[in-house]
């Protein structure tokens, strides 16, 4: 199994050169060119490492790597930047990144960086995410986008999986209706925020079997999926 790099990076040319030496590289390249779209792919794929642009429209690279952070505390993450300033590094590295490369730069040393951020965290390719979830009496099908209880089974639309599986992710957590809004939707306004309203009374229905299970509303900042098991 390749290693998967999701490359959020404005400059299509830039992008386009990346990618296919990474490729040529042996790694599988997902390439988003703002930073909305790159973090909702980051939701809908699972990935081994992360190469940001810190200028970027809709969502800039540090706020990107903030919101995968809040997803994923172990994924690396490599900025890519024009800037230089040491005030800029630092606040890269608040955001979450692990490592940082200033435009212009050499092939050579991209791939040195990405070959030593894939060690340093010990990634094993070939250990593919758990599929099937176990939700008290529920088996989730992430795949398959099915939620099976001894009484029914039920198939999710994808929009319900995603939302499901990213509470899901960070069971017993909150979760906030800006991330499940930006990562499934790839925008966060009032429109797509009735949506998931929506979206989280239907789970409720779907969950209601099990009293253990529960969707709480956190006023004014997201929602949590509890698991009394």
């Amino acid at each position: 199994m390749k290693a998967k790099i999701l490359l959020v990076e404005d400059d299509t040319s830039l992008g386009f050169i990346i990618s296919d030496q990474l490729r040529e590289d042996g790694y599988a390249v997902t390439l988003c060119t703002d930073g909305a779209e790159g973090f909702k792919r980051f939701n809908e794929d699972q990935f081994h490492m992360c190469i940001f642009d810190v200028m970027m429209p809709k969502k800039d690279g540090f706020t990107l790597a903030r919101d995968v952070r809040k997803l994923n505390s172990d994924i690396p993450i490599l900025f890519l930047t024009a800037k230089s300033m040491t005030e800029d590094k630092i606040e890269g590295f608040k955001a979450g990144g692990d490592d940082y490369l200033t435009k212009p730069f050499s092939v050579e040393e991209l791939q040195v960086r990405i070959i030593a951020l894939l060690k340093r965290v010990n990634i094993q390719v070939e250990e593919a995410e758990e599929v099937v979830l176990q939700l008290g009496a529920y088996q989730f099908d992430q795949e398959n986008y099915t939620l099976k209880h001894p009484a029914f089974e039920k198939v999710l639309t994808k929009k319900e999986a995603q939302i499901l599986k990213m509470l899901c992710k960070l069971r017993n957590q909150v979760v906030s209706r800006e991330v499940i809004l930006t990562a499934v939707w790839g925008q966060d306004d009032y429109f797509v925020g009735r949506s998931l309203d929506v979206f989280i009374t239907k789970l409720r229905k779907y969950l209601k079997e099990d009293e253990r299970i529960s969707i709480a509303n956190i006023h004014g900042i997201g929602f949590k999926l509890e698991i009394n098991e």
